[in-house]
């Protein structure tokens, strides 16, 4: 298996160092309900963990929840409310919407208001070693003291100190420095230190949580490419700072983000879907296969359109795994070759959408199988077995009518039967394919040619 690792800029072997594979991925800020680019980059990290474990790895997956910062308090104040019950309600939110979109769990989902102490423990080590310093009651880590900084996202201090993300602070050494702790202010939650009441900055955490329950040196850190700087950039520094380690990640895993027109869907925007609203429109298949059906790290443009043509693609699916085989078989498949072709993308940096297109072709000789009255149990089987390392369920209910009941679609079974006996099978097949599109799904038995459709 080969992933892309941002950390060296090229396309990498990927075996653990040990098992379990250790793997930590941010999560949300939970300040308000998480929207579909949250999803999409809760349905990348599942797949490359339910792919680890179908090769036959042990994963150990964490994720974690910044339950406070700048946002949270402001949320809640504006709410009547703590910011870590706001956050709560929306942490409770966000697991169901995953469990609805059929991510699997986490192992273990850290809050930072849960590990102060550990926060503080790395604190102190970095203020020991001299790669940190307090400051009227905050702490900041010294940029200029890590000779490594940049390397995640290839800036030189120049290039940084130029962003519009350093702030000047009168109580840093260098403009470059980052807050690792906080000093309290008035009207926010506070929790005692060394330094003075206040709060943990936003980087520290991660770096403090990622050490507690994966160790010094993990086998993947994953997130958006927005996490790249300064986030992640700041993590490794602290991080390989204080345990004197190198690597912290041996593969740093960033996803690509979700746009809405010509900006990335935002909260801070206002230009988003939340993931409720996504469910209440379309199946979480439907979605799952919107978000892999291009390659993780390139960026994805939502449209009603596009996630609406994939769950019109589901059905083709979803009907090949139910036709029944038939008795006398003169036609097999040997799903081997699908299984093959589904592994070699898969390995390829995670190449979902060209494992998608395996679940097709073989969806699309199943149905040509049981149509000359093939044995398709195996095959089906192996679809759903590919389909689930995906996160598909294909599931759906229909209702069967009598193809007598349609003179329109009689008709067009007829014509389609005709190009069958002359062996224009293309011309059969796109036919079908285009009543799939419509919501009608076509079953040749021995006694004639049905149709189902979709239940409303």
């Amino acid at each position: 298996m080969k992933l892309y690792n941002t950390l060296t800029g090229t396309t990498d072997d990927f075996s653990p160092s040990d098992e379990p594979v250790k793997m930590y991925v941010c999560g949300i800020t939970p300040y308000k309900p998480s929207h579909l680019g949250h999803a999409m980059r809760a349905v990348v990290f599942d797949v490359i963990r339910r792919y680890l474990e179908f090769i036959g790895h042990e994963v150990k997956h964490v994720e974690n929840f910044t339950d406070i910062d700048d946002k949270l308090i402001k949320g809640g104040y504006e709410e009547s409310i703590s910011p870590i019950d706001l956050a709560e309600r929306n942490i409770d939110l966000y697991l169901k919407e995953m469990d609805s979109l059929n991510v699997l769990r986490a192992h273990k989902y850290p809050r930072a208001t849960e590990e102060i102490s550990k926060i503080q423990e790395m604190i102190t080590t970095l203020i020991n070693n001299g790669t940190a310093y307090p400051a009227h009651g905050d702490v900041y880590f010294r940029v200029r003291h890590n000779a490594g900084y940049g390397k995640l996202s290839r800036r030189t201090l120049d290039m940084m100190l130029a962003g519009a993300r350093v702030e000047a602070n009168e109580s840093k050494s260098d403009p470059m420095d980052f807050a690792l702790w906080k000093s309290h202010k008035p009207g926010e939650p506070y929790w005692d230190s060394p330094w003075g009441p206040g709060r943990p900055g936003w980087h520290i955490e991660c770096s403090a949580m990622c050490l507690e329950y994966l160790g010094p040196t993990i086998d993947i850190h994953g997130g958006g490419q927005d996490l790249i700087f300064p986030h992640h950039e700041n993590e490794i520094a602290q991080t390989e700072s204080c345990t004197n380690t190198d690597p912290m990640a041996r593969f740093w895993v960033h996803n690509g983000m979700l746009r809405t027109g010509e900006d990335v869907m935002s909260k801070s925007l206002g230009n988003f879907v939340s993931v409720t609203e996504g469910l209440e429109r379309y199946s979480p298949d439907a979605l799952r296969l919107f978000f892999l059906s291009s390659h993780y790290r390139n960026p994805q443009t939502y449209s009603d359109e596009v996630v609406t043509a994939q769950e019109r693609a589901l059905e083709r699916l979803r009907y090949a795994l139910n036709v029944e085989s038939t008795s006398g078989a003169v036609m097999t498949i040997d799903p081997e070759p699908y299984k093959q072709r589904f592994i070699k993308s898969m390995d390829d940096d995670l190449n979902t959408p060209k494992a998608i297109a395996v679940l097709f072709d073989l969806a699309r000789d199943i149905n040509r199988a049981h149509e000359q009255g093939g044995t398709v149990s195996e095959s089906q089987l192996l679809l759903k077995k590919l389909a689930d390392i995906l996160g598909l369920t294909l599931k759906e209910s229909y209702s069967t009518k009598s193809v007598d009941e349609s003179s329109l679609l009689a008709l067009l079974i007829e014509a389609r039967t005709g190009l069958r006996d002359e062996k224009r099978y293309d011309l059969a097949d796109k036919l079908r394919d285009q009543l799939f599109e419509l919501g009608y799904m076509l079953e040749d038995t021995a006694t004639g040619t049905e149709w189902k459709k979709k239940s409303p």
